[in-house]
């Protein structure tokens, strides 16, 4: 017996989905045991003995925590959901089916389920600057910090002084604006003074679900179509008309069949009576969910797939708000095509592409089949992509047809949860040749390329605009911005349609980018990530992120940076003597006496590197605070009269009476600490400078310690070259992260600040954009569905972007952005997609360039930059704009001009 597609797909994500989880032990205890017995349901109810079946699944699951139902009957489904209900605790119930073109997805998790975090989101942690005495207190937070809070969420409080009961209690807070928000009664308390730190306390939330029975006649929906509000209801009419079709016909209605469509339409009108809102039965729809009703739309299940999988989570973990319980994905936009279409391109033809030939033609199933594909990256995404493209066939022509794949990066074990063509042995192999290995099983007609190069500038002679126009679509899979905005580009500069997405934990996000038809990616603009400032960073850290960043990057300066420039150093100058004689000479050689000094410090045995590492502690956690009390007093105040050291300013306190540090290193000559003149930094727009000047005192003592190296044997040949050491989050016995845990909690304990443990220093450290299968699994399946309208040709208003957050969960399709128009002036305009073309000669001039765009172009007058070409280009890409009809105003904006060098042969 085997699964259905859509068990199977559920059964792959939920293994990728475990890493959320606490207890990872009983949970992998728990999934192998949900497997086997999902597997032992599908079996069950599909033997022919359908009573002692159920009897047998009833005695089987009464002590299960959660039942997935997958293409089973819906009476049956309701006898289950039943039984499940009445349990005591009730056992979830969560069933899904997709059908052609439609899918659905159900939850009841009991009466009552309780979830003790709604969201997953951290805590929000607010600096406070005000508090009022009055009814109600109003809360103040620090000036351009908002809250972002909402009314009905609770706080605790710390570290406030002056109404010091207000620190450790909890509060239900009414936002008054952005800025600030009320408590309660103040107005008894001691007044405030200063500081103070506002914490976002989790609260549980109970939810409430009906039984599958009730729910069908009164379905509460999940809407994710807000352009369409109604068809949720339609759509459910329509399959609750295909489930009384199947039972009382004991099969699917055939493909083309207007009597079976006539048919289904009239159970749905009868059907419609039933339900409480009584809603307008949609023909459409019943028409084309009963002609594709025997098909399959492979991407569908895997999005309809994600998201039922996080709800499995859900219902085992208590994290994370569940569907409240309906939800509805379609692909109704691919049928308006389709309807001038024959019977017979729906009709089976004995091949693995029936399913998806029932749902999309025959004619769309070759263009597939025929099609070019670009994906770039091979990363959780990029694995699911590639599974769709194998199961549609994408690449798969007898004479065209292409996959192409590249990424640079090499697999990882923390890889391995969600990028599920990759195995444990596979570790350190390129990733885009695995995945194209891996790929070749699932589809072995499928043609691909594997590349290992990254697509930037540098790599343009690999993918040129010939190897972009030669592409039919762009895949991007990607995990930064700039990567996005470089590859869309080259999309606009080659008229190519591209699909982008992207996910960080549960949330994602889908892009459809089409020539002529949309706005580019980088039509629009994501506010910048936020940079913690220099000053902030190097002394007044106020959260655990600012330490664990500091650690990195004293990791980055001790074992990488300074490590790399001594090497480069060396490799300039061979000899110790030789930089000696010429620092005497009083010949300036760049970096050397940051170089001398670490010669002179470089430990030499592990006496010394406990001696060094001693010196290094007293150094960070106890002369820098020493020296920043010295230039800043705790009662140092501002101009305006306020302490300096309030929120979000922390004092440091140096703490260093652990008595195993004192017995490790008590023989250790530690210096004593002597206040200097340094300036401390407290702008916070001011940035790490790249060069620190340096005083004759310092060359005095590059001479000497030099000096003392070169006497003492210690600056020979091997002394000349160290062995960086490049930052690696994954090897858990190189140290790295245990480096950075320790050094930034040791600064968090100075400031008082709450530390962090090695997991959570580990996801910031290490830069981990949280993942999770599941989350990938809907994306690339939203993304190939967008791939089947982008090949069918499809009009601007059936395209559709997609936002989700399976957590909350929400799931929001918006039109794609219709492409902007600009004008510039006498009946002439363009956009992002248009561009002019001139071909020039050997001998053209500035003045013929300008003379034969006013030619071409209706005599517009141009002002143009020029821009030298490298010697391998053929043309140039001009930015232009035009002289404004009256001085003084801006230039007018013009479309790109390419400017060929010489006359392209025909």
């Amino acid at each position: 017996m085997e699964f259905s597609a859509t068990t199977s797909s559920y059964l792959r994500l939920e293994i990728g989905c475990f890493s959320y989880l606490q207890d990872i032990t009983d949970f992998f205890f728990q999934l192998c045991y949900s497997m086997f017995y999902v597997y032992f349901v599908h079996c069950i109810l599909c033997s022919r003995n359908a009573f002692y079946s159920i009897r047998l699944f009833l005695y089987l699951y009464s002590c299960s925590q959660c039942v997935i139902l997958t293409e089973v009957s819906l009476s049956l489904q309701k006898k289950i959901n039943d039984f499940c209900h009445a349990q005591q605790p009730p056992i979830k119930f969560i069933s899904a089916d997709v059908y052609g073109i439609c899918s659905r997805l159900f939850c009841d998790f009991g009466d009552e389920f309780e979830v003790l975090d709604t969201t997953g989101e951290e805590p929000k942690e607010i600096f406070i600057s005000n508090i009022t005495q009055s009814n109600p207190g109003i809360v103040t937070c620090l000036e351009n910090h908002p809250h972002r809070l909402e009314t009905g969420q609770f706080l605790t409080f710390r570290e406030v002084n002056g109404m010091s009961c207000l620190n450790g209690s909890t509060h239900q807070i009414t936002v008054v604006s952005p800025y600030s928000f009320s408590i309660g009664n103040t107005s008894d308390m001691e007044p405030y003074l200063h500081g103070g730190i506002a914490v976002q306390v989790k609260t549980p939330k109970m939810f409430y679900f009906e039984r599958l029975e009730k729910q069908l006649t009164n379905p509460m929906c999940l809407v994710a179509d807000f352009i369409k509000p109604e068809a949720p209801l339609q759509i459910h009419v329509a399959m609750l008309a295909l489930n009384h079709f199947e039972e009382n016909f004991g099969r699917m209605p055939n493909i083309g069949c207007h009597q079976d469509a006539e048919e289904m339409l009239k159970l749905a009108m009868s059907i419609s009576e039933t339900l409480e809102n009584k809603p307008q039965v949609n023909g459409d729809i019943v028409k084309w969910l009963s002609r594709t009703a025997r098909g399959f739309l492979a991407p569908l299940a895997a999005a309809v797939g994600g998201v039922a999988s996080q709800e499995v989570l859900k219902a085992v973990t208590g994290k994370f708000s569940p569907l409240q319980q309906w939800l509805y994905i379609d692909m109704l936009d691919i049928v308006t095509p389709l309807e001038k279409m024959g019977s017979e391109e729906f009709l089976p033809r004995g091949d693995r592409y029936d399913a998806l030939r029932a749902c999309i033609g025959e004619s769309l199933c070759q263009k597939l089949h025929d099609l070019n594909v670009f994906l770039v990256g091979c990363g959780a995404i990029g694995c699911e992509m590639l599974k769709n493209f194998a199961l549609l066939g994408v690449g798969t022509g007898q004479d065209k047809g292409l996959v192409t794949i590249t990424d640079p990066d090499l697999i990882e074990k923390s890889n391995l949860n969600r990028q599920f063509l990759f195995r444990p042995h596979h570790i350190q192999k390129p990733k885009s040749y695995t995945a194209a290995e891996a790929t070749l099983n699932i589809n072995p007609c499928l043609k691909i390329d594997s590349y290992i190069n990254k697509v930037c500038p540098a790599t343009e002679n690999t993918y040129s605009d010939e190897f972009y126009t030669g592409q039919d679509v762009i895949v991007t899979a990607l995990d930064n911005v700039e990567a996005r905005r470089y590859i869309d580009s080259r999309c606009v500069a080659n008229l190519r349609p591209l699909i982008d997405s992207g996910t960080m934990g549960t949330k994602g996000h889908t892009e459809v980018v089409v020539p002529h038809l949309t706005e580019s990616y980088n039509s629009h603009r994501d506010p910048p990530e936020e940079e913690i400032p220099f000053c902030t960073l190097k002394s007044f850290p106020a959260a655990i992120e600012h330490t664990i960043q500091w650690a990195r990057d004293k990791f980055e300066s001790l074992f990488s940076h300074k490590p790399s420039l001594f090497n480069k150093f060396w490799q300039t100058y061979p000899s110790a003597e030789e930089v000696l004689q010429r620092i005497k000479s009083g010949e300036s050689l760049e970096g050397c006496f940051h170089v001398i000094k670490t010669l002179s410090r470089r430990p030499r045995n592990w006496t010394q590197c406990v001696e060094l590492a001693r010196v290094k502690f007293e150094k960070y956690f106890s002369h820098k605070a020493l020296q920043l009390l010295h230039s800043f007093p705790l009662d140092t105040r501002l101009k305006d009269g306020s302490l300096f050291w309030q929120s979000p300013k922390r004092p440091p306190f140096p703490d260093l009476s652990e008595e195993t540090i004192l017995k490790i290193t008590s023989s250790v000559k530690v210096p004593e600490f002597r206040p200097s003149n340094k300036v401390v930094q407290t702008d916070e727009t001011a940035r790490k400078p790249d060069h620190i000047p340096v005083s004759s005192e310092d060359e005095r003592n590059a001479i000497f310690q030099l000096e003392k190296s070169i006497l003492s044997n210690e600056a020979l040949q091997n002394d000349l070259q160290m062995k960086p050491i490049s930052f690696e989050k994954d090897d858990d016995s190189n140290g790295h992260i245990d480096f950075i845990t320790a050094a930034s909690n040791l600064r968090a304990k100075m400031y008082n600040i709450e530390p962090a443990d090695r997991f959570k220093t580990k996801r910031i450290a290490g830069k981990i954009i949280p993942a999770i299968a599941t989350a990938t699994a809907a994306v690339s399946g939203l993304v190939a569905l967008e791939l089947i309208k982008v090949v069918g040709g499809y009009p601007a208003d059936a395209y559709k972007n997609c936002f989700l957050n399976l957590a909350i969960p929400i799931m929001v399709f918006t039109e794609t952005a219709k492409v902007r128009r600009t004008e510039i002036r006498n009946g002439i305009s363009f956009t992002i997609w248009d561009r002019w073309t001139i071909y020039g000669k050997e001998d053209f001039t500035l003045l013929d360039f300008i003379n034969a765009v006013r030619v071409r172009y209706q005599r517009v007058f141009l002002m143009q930059k020029l821009v030298k070409p490298s010697a391998d280009k053929k043309y140039v890409d001009l930015t232009v704009s035009f002289a404004p009809e009256t001085d003084g105003d801006e230039d007018l904006p013009g479309p790109p001009v390419r400017y060929y060098f010489v006359q392209e042969d025909n």
